[in-house]
């Protein structure tokens, strides 16, 4: 079942739909879509504050169930393409295939969809090696379908490194010293946006996005010491260690399967890497660690 907030966005153009609207990617993606004025449709998981606003900028927004095919199907109605994005959390493949169903019947014509960039058929990690198979379940609709694989987000040092940060100075981390070049929801969100606005020139890609500059977490720690204004440094552990304190947290199992495989994935380079696709489709350089850093002082004070 779904549920309809209006907005007074005018009708006559075909509309843009965003999962996850009131997420981080979404929520970014469809924020740069209102105000280059385009039609959005907002599909939301539950109508809160954040959908709301979005509701209050000019979005129609849409609470409904990515498992529920009626009410994917009815937020898609009308619209001429969608991101697809979905949390590491179980259901995946179902929304997955119930998204690229709905859609199809609705007449969408291209998908754009949030992967990993540690999707492969032989991933240790559950939601990994579901991504991947999410991925081909795309590639077998007739909507065209882009992947996006990303590599870790920035905004996993709010949430896996805060505290520590805050409590003792020290980013600790079970990555050895693995690399990777963070990337930030907001820069996802515009190459997100990017591609909705015109699919046919991406139909059928696979794009691996990198934020600025690829560090090992010593330098990371670095970065984040120069945007705070005093010392942190890095502190590597074990991968058994670090996961006992995740769902010491309260994390779900499913996560922290996900975590622990993916941080040996970390280790051996698989999120490594780096490119000029978030500023060539996205139309501006990523974001880099201390400004990200400074854009968030709360999180760490």
């Amino acid at each position: 079942m779904t549920t309809d907030f209006a907005s007074t966005q005018p009708t006559d153009e075909q509309a843009l739909l965003v999962t996850g609207a009131a997420g981080r990617t979404g929520g970014y993606a469809a924020q740069l879509l209102l105000e280059r004025g385009h039609r959005v449709r907002a599909l939301v998981h539950r109508f809160d504050d954040r959908a709301a606003t979005l509701r209050d900028r000019g979005a129609e927004v849409i609470v409904g169930d990515l498992h529920d095919i009626d009410a994917v199907r009815n937020a898609a109605k009308g619209a001429r393409a969608a991101y697809f994005v979905y949390p590491i959390s179980p259901g995946l493949l179902e929304a997955t295939t119930t998204f690229a169903q709905a859609a199809a019947e609705a007449g969408v014509t291209a998908i754009v969809n949030m992967s990993q960039i540690s999707a492969r058929r032989g991933a240790a990690s559950d939601a990994t090696r579901i991504h991947w198979l999410g991925e081909r379940i795309l590639d077998w609709s007739p909507v065209a379908a882009t992947h996006l694989r990303p590599t870790y987000f920035a905004e996993w040092f709010t949430i896996f490194g805060a505290q520590s940060i805050r409590d003792e100075g020290v980013l600790r981390l079970p990555f050895g010293d693995g690399r990777h070049a963070p990337i930030t929801a907001e820069d996802q969100g515009r190459v997100i946006a990017a591609i909705l606005e015109h699919p046919e020139d991406h139909a059928g890609q696979v794009y691996p996005l990198f934020g600025a500059v690829e560090m090992n977490h010593h330098q990371i720690a670095e970065a984040i010491s120069e945007a705070l204004g005093r010392p942190v440094r890095y502190e590597p552990t074990d991968i058994p260690t670090w996961i006992a304190g995740i769902k010491a947290q309260g994390f779900p199992e499913f996560l922290a399967q996900h975590l622990s495989n993916v941080a040996v994935d970390y280790r051996n380079g698989i999120f490594a890497g780096n490119n000029d696709l978030v500023e060539r489709i996205g139309g501006k350089k990523p974001t880099t660690v201390q400004e990200f850093i400074t854009a968030h002082l709360a999180a760490f004070s």
